[in-house]
């Protein structure tokens, strides 16, 4: 097992997420690693989404060397009801599970939403869907 795998994971992540026509009809590539440093020309009302926490477990056989990574990935909608973000969250969810993620290093055998969970922040300004994925990547 090895952690090497995660990066170029989450960069084909990013990538498949990115090119998806309909994410960037929604988003308009309002995806980030982290939450993004709002300007005074972005909109404060847009929703974006970041990639967010993972857990890394070894997933090795005596043949080959892999690894189990559950990844979460939210959706924040400000000001807004959950529809919107729930929208969004569909669609990551289906061009996730339906895709053909192709890292850098590293084989994707099978992508699996886990479970997706809504929250509202403590202001009640904000939306979150967090939506959580298993992706078993062996080291090719």
């Amino acid at each position: 097992m090895t952690y090497a795998l995660s990066w170029p994971l989450q960069r084909a992540i990013y990538d498949t997420l990115a090119a998806d026509p309909t994410l960037t009809a929604l988003l308009g590539g309002r995806i980030y690693d982290a939450p993004p440093p709002f300007e005074a020309d972005a909109a404060p009302d847009a929703i974006w989404v970041t990639l967010g926490d993972e857990r890394v477990d070894d997933w090795s056989t005596k043949d080959s060397s892999g690894a189990v990574h559950m990844l979460a990935i939210a959706v924040h909608a400000p000001q807004r009801g959950f529809g919107e973000a729930k929208d969004v969250a569909g669609v990551i969810s289906d061009v996730l599970t339906g895709a053909a993620l192709a890292p850098e290093r590293g084989r994707v055998v099978h992508v699996g939403f886990v479970s997706g969970r809504t929250r509202r922040s403590d202001n009640d300004l904000m939306r979150r869907v967090e939506l959580r994925f298993r992706v078993l990547v062996e080291d090719a």
